[in-house]
């Protein structure tokens, strides 16, 4: 059943900003997409990308329509609706030997959001953006047309949808590759380093034998220990080495209300702990659910962050700027009074083919910072270094970058700005975060 001028408040994973929308949630995409403003999967989209743009306009919420339109057995490819979840994907294709290429750190994301945002994970110096493995998507445009959209129908349309942050139509239903898998588990090896330095230079060696690294790094320990860290690798693993039963589903415990327990001290703390419990050389079977989803340690994991809400600082910067490039962002961050409370670096390949999809070759730094009133401050002073090294920001994390610094940090820009405009000239498909940076009209 449709549900017409519902209300309610909505935000982002961050819990900033906050907003009172009107949305309609069924499991008929056709039907609520039909002159609606902007389509939401499970708002996992830390600020404004998932919010509407306008005060009368109208979200199309997509998670009841979670059902499969076919799988192809032989070659591993899927047909779904958007509002399929990334849990639901590991559900059904894990126990039959597939697994979904370019895995973010939450299952708790929709097929529509996995496209919009063009997601990436540890593998993307191995396997790219969830979009190198897209072959079609069905969307409602603005005109109200529906369309099937690959490499060869309108192509431009196809990879300004990639990463496009559902600024270009309505996602109905989503074509993929799945990739094959050895088993359900995952071989991983951990190892602690002292420094930033060291710890970056593991990182990158660590991606030219395997195909799923990433390091946490502690912003919090003062002197030359600050950025020590420790670097994760892993792989899936072999029939011989795993348990010949599947891993069992995990069902964490969720928090049930706003409990602010992260804060800078107990971060400092935590961060001690877990460099000195994991500095030593480790190496072991783990579930797939504790690799791939940390995020995913206990439910609405957001909730344990301030009152005030957090955002995620996630930005790019290439290979030319090299680690020293890495210690400056840091240092900005510091300088200017934010908190870091965790942070995680990933080592980039190449650009994909979404005109605005967020990796590029290098290192990938993604901090997450209360909302205080120095963190704009912060924004403003860490974007005038990330724009000028040629870096740039990922909008799905994004709530405090201001569009002259995005203008400056992407020159895909105008090729993008162009073909949305051929397709929705008015700009009645848009968003709180497209009204920011874009100037679309409220």
């Amino acid at each position: 059943m449709t549900v017409e001028g519902q209300r309610g408040a909505l935000s982002g994973w961050g819990r900033h900003p906050v907003v009172v929308a009107r949305h309609r949630r069924s499991e008929n995409l056709e039907a609520i997409t039909r002159g609606a403003t902007l389509s939401r999967g499970l708002g996992r989209s830390y600020g404004d990308a998932s919010l509407p743009g306008t005060i009368d306009g109208t979200l199309a919420v997509t998670t009841a329509a979670d059902r499969f339109c076919w799988f192809d057995a032989e070659r591993g490819v899927v047909r779904a609706e958007a509002g399929v979840s990334l849990a639901t994907l590991n559900r059904v294709f894990w126990p039959r030997g597939w697994s979904v290429p370019s895995s973010p750190g939450t299952q708790q994301v929709t097929l529509g959001g996995m496209v919009a945002a063009d997601v990436h994970g540890k593998s993307h110096h191995s396997e790219g953006c969830f979009g190198e493995h897209v072959r079609s998507v069905r969307m409602r445009v603005a005109d109200e047309r529906i369309l099937e959209v690959s490499e060869d129908e309108q192509p431009e349309l196809f990879r300004a949808t990639l990463g496009g942050m559902g600024l270009t139509g309505h996602l109905l239903e989503v074509e993929f590759q799945l990739r094959p898998m050895p088993s359900g588990w995952v071989l991983a090896e951990s190892q602690g380093y002292g420094d930033l330095e060291s710890t970056v230079e593991a990182l990158r060696s660590a991606g030219s034998e395997w195909p799923h690294t990433l390091a946490w790094i502690d912003l919090l320990a003062g002197g030359s220990a600050f950025g020590r860290g420790v670097v994760e690798r892993g792989r899936r693993a072999d029939p011989g080495e795993a348990p010949s039963r599947l891993p069992a589903p995990r069902f964490p415990p969720a928090i049930p209300f706003v409990f602010p327990l992260i804060s800078g001290t107990t971060m400092r703390l935590a961060n001690i702990a877990r460099y000195w419990s994991r500095r030593l050389y480790r190496r072991g079977i783990v579930h797939p659910d504790a690799f791939f989803y940390p995020l995913d340690v206990v439910g609405w994991l957001n909730r344990l962050y301030p009152r005030a809400g957090f955002t995620q600082y996630q930005v790019v910067l290439p290979t030319s700027a090299g680690v020293e490039g890495c210690r400056r962002v840091l240092d900005i961050m510091v300088q200017r009074g934010a908190v870091p409370l965790l942070c995680v670096l990933k080592d980039f390949g190449g650009e994909g083919k979404g005109m605005l999809s967020f990796p590029k070759a290098g290192l990938s730094i993604a901090v997450d910072l209360p909302i205080t009133d120095r963190t704009q401050v912060a924004v403003d002073a860490m974007n005038d270094f990330v724009a000028g090294v040629g870096g740039r920001v990922y909008l799905a994390k994004d709530t405090l970058t201001r569009p002259e610094h995005f203008r400056a940090m992407e020159p895909r820009l105008s090729a993008w700005q162009a073909v949305r405009r051929r397709w929705d000239p008015e700009a009645r498909i848009r968003s709180a975060l497209s009204v920011r940076l874009f100037g679309d009209p409220i």
